[in-house]
């Protein structure tokens, strides 16, 4: 488990957020048995999802307030494969947020062995529900508190 100090009322307190896990699928695999590599975009996102949810600041909450995160960039290093019938855990940490973009780093290894299989990067710019987009600190600063809480 990751565990991440924040700052609250001035005083430090020790949060833990519980990484995501996936049991990989047949269907995720290719024709070699190896889960093909499209589908650590979806565990990522999972995992992003997880940590909002974490934070106080489900995903949900999010577009009912009409606000969205689209990904802006992303980068995945593969370090060994996964295959079919495996449990992966995905860790997440917010690595930046300014109010306008956050930065999201994630570490996906094998349950079992502890053995590396990915490393990623995420960027992901904050917009209204026309698309524009916006700064949390000024539109939503009640929310943009909860990421400086776990930068």
């Amino acid at each position: 488990m990751a565990k991440q100090e924040i700052e609250v009322a001035g005083a430090p307190k020790q949060v833990t957020i519980t990484p995501f896990e996936h049991h990989t699928k047949y269907h995720e695999t290719d024709l070699q048995g190896v889960i093909h590599t499209s589908n650590y975009l979806n565990w990522i996102e999972d995992a992003r999802m997880n940590l909002m949810e974490q934070m106080g600041l489900s995903f949900k909450q999010m577009l009912d307030m009409e606000i969205s995160s689209p990904m802006i960039s992303h980068s995945i290093e593969y370090r060994s494969e996964v295959k079919f019938d495996e449990t992966v855990v995905v860790e997440t940490k917010l690595l930046s947020y300014d109010g306008h973009e956050m930065e999201v780093t994630y570490r996906i290894y094998d349950k079992a062995t502890g053995e590396d299989r990915a490393v990623a990067k995420t960027t992901h710019c904050f917009v209204d529900r026309s698309g524009i987009p916006i700064s949390m600190k000024r539109a939503y600063p009640e929310l943009d508190t909860k990421f400086f809480e776990f930068k």
